[in-house]
């Protein structure tokens, strides 16, 4: 088996996209995924990319994906790693393409002085939890996250287009 890890390329967006819906479904989420090709070229490439991404491939084959950003953090003063989806398809799970594609991630974090490399996982993904923390990650269990979307993103987003109107007499 001739593994390797690299940046995602232009090429590659189809498989991406398609690993993306792959993981949607194992995490019993299909429809909630409406990842498009187009959407995930303007993100990578776009004049201004502000999302990142690695592909596992064996014997040129993409087999795996991680996509990331950088997040902030405001007590230590510099960057981190934010790993929003990583995904290996089953039939090449245990093979160390998943650690491959977290130590590239870590190499980033290093080389660029970033203090850290963080995600989130379901509360019931016992294989992926366990295999996280088998490399040293250490669960973050006192934090809740918390999501705004919807209709209530948008009611709270028109108070602030309403606070602007106003401040400007519009």
């Amino acid at each position: 088996m001739n593994a390797a890890v690299r940046p995602i390329s232009e090429a590659d967006l189809d498989e991406v996209v398609k690993m993306v819906h792959e993981l949607a479904d194992y995490e019993r989420e299909p429809e909630s995924c409406l990842l498009t090709t187009a959407q995930l070229h303007a993100a990578l490439f776009g004049p201004a990319p502000a999302l990142f991404g690695h592909v596992a491939e064996v014997d040129g084959v993409v087999v795996g994906c991680a996509l990331w950003f950088l997040n902030f953090s405001t007590w230590q003063g510099v960057h981190g790693i934010y790993l929003e989806d990583l995904y290996v398809r089953p039939e090449h799970r245990g093979h160390g393409l998943g650690r491959a594609l977290l130590a590239e991630l870590a190499g980033i974090c290093a080389d660029r002085g970033y203090a850290r490399l963080e995600w989130s996982v379901l509360d019931w993904n016992a294989p992926s939890i366990g295999f996280y923390r088998s490399i040293g990650a250490v669960g973050m269990d006192e934090w809740t996250t918390f999501r705004l979307t919807g209709a209530p993103l948008a009611e709270l987003g028109r108070e602030a287009a309403s606070d602007r109107s106003a401040a400007t007499g519009g």
